[in-house]
């Protein structure tokens, strides 16, 4: 049993080491399939643990030993593999606990992502925005308009100027 478990510390050794390079890769902006992998690697972790929690508890009451079913000798067996077992979900949880951090960290580098496209977004409607209204109110071919006769300069003028402010308040504001 100790033979299995052994060989269970290298395969959480080899998780560690899975989740260390997807947080290298996060942190390096190579993100690929992340969703799906860490879905994996989280299921197999929880797998895992469900399994070093039946035997903990298979070891601690093999080691009660209720109806006497075992020499004495043999109980500290199943003490040492209780403890063993509970080492090893402490190291799973704590390698839970480590992808969900590292999955925290995949999330805001989303988030700040969408923010930067947010902010180009709400950049290009600010800027627009004024010259629709422009456009919109000067549409408007009806007698009396005051550019209509002359073609339109004055608001060809006035949508390039509405422009270049917009482009000083957001250099200003160091938006842009």
């Amino acid at each position: 049993m100790s033979e299995f478990m052994s060989k269970d510390s290298s395969i959480l050794e080899r998780f560690e080491r899975e989740i260390m390079e997807m947080e290298d890769e996060i942190s390096n902006d190579r993100i690929q399939n992340y969703q799906n992998h860490m879905m994996s690697v989280r299921k197999q972790l929880l797998i895992l643990r469900g399994y070093y929690d039946q035997l903990r508890e298979m070891g601690k009451a093999f080691e009660e030993n209720e109806n006497c079913f075992f020499a004495k000798k043999h109980l500290k067996y199943f003490g040492t593999i209780s403890d063993r077992a509970e080492r090893l979900t402490g190291k799973t949880i704590h390698l839970l606990d480590y992808a969900q951090q590292v999955r925290d960290a995949y999330k805001a580098q989303v988030d700040e992502e969408q923010n930067r496209n947010m902010q180009v977004l709400t950049i290009i409607s600010t800027i627009f925005l004024p010259l629709t209204l422009i456009t919109s109110w000067y549409g408007m071919n009806f007698k009396g308009m005051p550019e209509l006769d002359h073609g339109y300069p004055f608001i060809i003028a006035l949508s390039i100027s509405v422009v270049i402010i917009c482009i000083i308040i957001f250099k200003k504001k160091k938006i842009l």
